[in-house]
């Protein structure tokens, strides 16, 4: 299993983007344990709300504030009071700022060496959404957000939770450059293929004939940042969005969550079209479930033996890199990375196509 330190990432061990840490249904029945970044943090969603997260240990005696189903002031749900929560060893109450604001037995000031560190989380299309930075920063971008959400004929997903892969976020990644596996993995090898990099954006454009439906496929692929993928594919005249999100647990281990986005042909939709959405998310999964087969079971590519007609590998090593970098050195990585680039034994998508597939979708610039 490598880690960032194996591909030379650094110097951080884990990248600054946005990531999800939870579907937000998840919060509905109290506060949620969860570690990520080689860290352990409480996630909860407060009385305004607004999903909150912080640090999981309190400061007082090294209890993990949202762990606990068996203390009394959990079973009696007592622990969230408006958007603070109680440890539920002593009742120290946490606000969402990380500052101790109540000790139930303690009349005078709270001590400020208590606090303990807040992180950004926005729930963005049924996921929560966290903004991880080593440095501290706040958001360099917003995260992805499809206006199709929204749009009340789309049918709205609910997430595939697929586990933790014994697998670096570098070789998830990987398969933005990688034209030659879609053939022999999917059925579909592509008929042209580009890569275009802007800034915290890697977009990916790619149409084929798929020989398993008969079919053929197009699609834009993009990633906002290193953790979260959206894709818009047109199959057989129908279209659908695709999420896959990876987010690193510890140095060299991922999480992994995928769900579709599909038009439904009425509005509002009936039965037979949330049918076909979870058909369509069935199918989506499929797809991706050959990708995380071979992910499984692959050791790791910490040096590709690259040829000239796999995809730009190494460009998009490099992109994801930045993440990883001090956040002062990101604009070195653009004015070295930013293009489009193309397989010289394949085509260009046809301008009109490309076009009409980025209608709709908001890049977040």
């Amino acid at each position: 299993m490598a880690k960032a330190a194996d591909y030379k990432l650094g110097p951080s061990t884990y990248p600054r983007g946005w990531f999800i840490v939870a579907e937000s249904s998840e919060l509905k029945d109290g506060p949620l344990a969860v570690r990520f970044f080689g860290e352990d943090f409480a996630l909860y969603r407060g009385e305004s709300g607004k999903p909150i997260m912080l640090d999981a240990y309190c400061a007082h005696m090294g209890t993990h504030i949202a762990a606990s189903k068996s203390a009394m002031i959990v079973q009696t749900g007592k622990q969230i009071e408006g958007d603070s929560i109680r440890c539920p060893y002593h009742g120290w109450r946490y606000g969402p700022d990380g500052q101790v604001d109540d000790i139930p037995y303690h009349e005078g000031a709270c001590p400020k060496s208590a606090a303990i560190k807040s992180y950004e989380v926005r729930d963005v299309m049924g996921c929560v959404m966290m903004w991880f930075d080593p440095e501290g920063g706040a958001p360099d971008y917003e995260p992805p957000m499809l206006a199709e959400w929204n749009d009340p004929q789309w049918i709205r997903w609910e997430l595939d939770h697929l586990g933790e892969i014994n697998l670096h976020g570098q070789e998830i990644l990987d398969n933005m450059a990688d034209a030659q596996h879609l053939g022999p993995t999917h059925g579909a090898p592509c008929e042209y293929f580009e890569n275009d990099f802007r800034d915290h954006l890697y977009i990916q454009r790619q149409g084929g004939f798929h020989h398993g439906y008969g079919s053929m496929l197009t699609s834009t692929t993009w990633y906002t940042g290193p953790g979260i993928l959206l894709s818009k594919q047109n199959f057989g005249g129908a279209q659908s969005f695709e999420l896959i999100a990876n987010t690193p647990v510890d140095d060299g281990v991922s999480k992994v969550w995928h769900a579709a986005l599909a038009k439904a042909a009425n509005n509002p939709p009936n039965d037979e079209d949330y049918e076909m959405a979870k058909r369509v998310q069935a199918g989506a999964l499929q797809a991706f479930a050959a990708d995380f087969d071979v992910w499984r079971h692959k050791r790791s590519a910490v040096r590709i033996i690259q040829l000239p007609n796999d995809g730009p590998f190494n460009k998009g090593r490099k992109w994801y890199q930045q993440f990883y970098a001090n956040r002062d050195q990101a604009k070195q990585f653009h004015d070295d990375i930013n293009g489009v680039y193309h397989i010289d034994t394949l085509g260009k998508p046809p301008a009109a196509e490309t076009a009409e597939l980025e209608v709709g979708l908001q890049w977040n610039n």
